[in-house]
Parts: C-alpha cells; sequence; structure tokens
C-alpha cells in the first residue's frame, strides 16, 4: 500500500470519521480539492457538497452543509456544520436545507447577501443528487 493520510470528520456534536486513507475530495468554495498524502498546508471554507473518502480502494461519501477544511502533509480535517451520509440522504431533508438557506437569505444584512446566495445556489445544485 502508498501513502497514506489520518483524516477526520468532525461536527460540533460529534467525531463522524476519524482513519487513515489513500485520499479525500474536499468541496472546497472555489472549488473541489483532493487531499492526498504529503499536501501543502491549507485552509479553506467548504461549500454544501459532497466528500469522498478513499479508503483501501473503498470509497465512503458524506454530504456536508458547509464548514472548513485544514489540509496538510500528514492530514485532512472537516469541521463540518451538518453531515449525512450520502446513502442516508433524502429529497426531503435537501429540500429542508434549501428553505432553511431561503430563508437565511431574506434576513440577512445586505453586506452578507452575495455569500448568503451562493450557499442556496449551492444547495439548489444539488438538489438531483438523490
Amino acid at each position: 500500500m502508498g501513502e497514506t493520510l489520518q483524516f477526520d470528520l468532525v461536527t460540533p456534536e460529534k467525531k463522524i470519521s476519524s482513519a487513515v486513507v489513500d485520499y479525500v475530495v474536499i468541496p472546497g468554495s472555489e472549488g473541489d480539492l483532493m487531499a492526498l498524502p504529503n499536501h501543502a498546508s491549507c485552509v479553506t471554507s467548504i461549500r454544501p457538497g459532497i466528500v469522498t473518502v478513499v479508503q483501501a480502494g473503498k470509497k465512503q461519501e458524506y454530504f456536508v452543509t458547509g464548514g472548513f477544511a485544514e489540509v496538510s502533509a500528514e492530514g485532512a480535517i472537516i469541521l463540518a456544520e451538518q453531515v449525512v451520509l450520502k446513502e442516508e440522504l433524502t429529497q426531503d431533508l435537501l429540500n429542508q436545507f434549501v428553505r432553511e438557506a431561503t430563508e437565511a437569505l431574506e434576513i440577512v444584512p445586505e453586506s452578507g447577501k452575495a455569500v448568503a446566495a451562493k450557499r442556496l445556489n449551492d444547495f439548489n445544485s444539488m438538489v438531483n443528487l438523490v
């Protein structure tokens, strides 16, 4: 087996996953990011989307609603707002996330409208995921 990296996926409530993996694909705010062993250090915000974790050739996918990721040569840590296993994601749950993002856009101050609109757009792009 080749090189690996430590991966941790956590929410404010609990640790979702902690494993030594081959690589992780992260939905960065400016585009997808693949974290590999010996990756240059970086921190990024993440958009609503799919985190793909590959361990020993097997893929596990998680839907995240947003958060932050820290990547280094040794590993990747995702601090996610909410996480759902992709196979447990339902259309009703996605619709709920869209409703919440729509409500947030309506009440956010003008200075935050662009960010809230992008978040809503990101959720809307995921509606056909399930």
